[in-house]
């Protein structure tokens, strides 16, 4: 299933190894700059980041079981560059 059917307590703790969120926390620099851990929400936290942004980012719903470091480098470049508005109504419609 996919992150946006979990509660917010389990997506928050949620985590995958594997994941974006795992490479980046394997990344020392990101933990010297306060990365705690490898899970959604701390994700969330620490690159400022909305449920439809990370979600868009590293759930794989829309591609099956795997997830490639390509794709998920695209939404991020999409995420942090993208159309404002497109981000103003993805973010009315995930909540």
């Amino acid at each position: 299933t996919g992150t946006e059917y979990l509660k917010r307590e389990a997506r928050d703790a949620a985590r995958g190894e594997g994941s974006p969120i795992t490479v980046a926390f394997e990344d020392p620099l990101l933990r010297a700059l306060g990365l705690k851990d490898d899970t959604y929400g701390e994700a969330k936290r620490f690159f400022e980041l909305s449920d439809g942004e990370l979600h868009d980012i590293v759930c794989s719903c829309h591609v099956g079981t795997t997830f490639r470091g390509q794709w998920a480098a695209a939404r991020v470049r999409r995420s942090i560059g993208g159309n404002r508005l497109l981000k103003w109504l993805r973010e009315r419609m995930w909540h």
